[in-house]
């Protein structure tokens, strides 16, 4: 998680980036990507279709232009658990970027111990 100042765009690339996204892709996009496929990698935040403004996670100064530079990274095999991505534009955490939340759900599975019964009586 974490401010990457990277645009992935808003086409789909493999199973790393999704439909969802926004504008362009640029250098530290693909550079990115890349590092996301090279490391079985996704990008929730471009999975989820969500209203415009839970979309933008980085305003310009003015408000002339907004995009989509904070992500979320998961691993691929926890694709399956990740229930909703979004931007959340009301908190206030003093800056310029905002806030993006995932939300997930992980059923872990208890692993039991094997009993190990030794044999008293040796034969030979």
């Amino acid at each position: 998680m974490g401010d990457f100042n990277a645009k992935v765009g808003d086409e789909r690339v493999e199973d790393v980036v999704g439909p969802s996204g926004i504008g362009t892709v640029n250098e530290r996009g693909s550079r990115l990507i890349e590092w996301c496929q090279i490391n079985d990698f996704i990008i929730p935040n471009t999975w989820f279709q969500n209203h415009p403004r839970r979309q933008w996670t980085w305003k310009s100064p003015g408000d002339r232009s907004r995009n989509k530079i904070n992500y979320i990274l998961i691993q691929k095999r926890f694709r399956n658990s990740i229930k909703t991505s979004k931007s959340l534009p009301g908190a206030d955490c003093d800056s310029d970027h905002i806030s993006v939340m995932c939300k997930f759900q992980i059923i872990l599975k208890k692993l039991r111990k094997a009993k190990i019964i030794l044999n008293s009586k040796w034969t030979y």
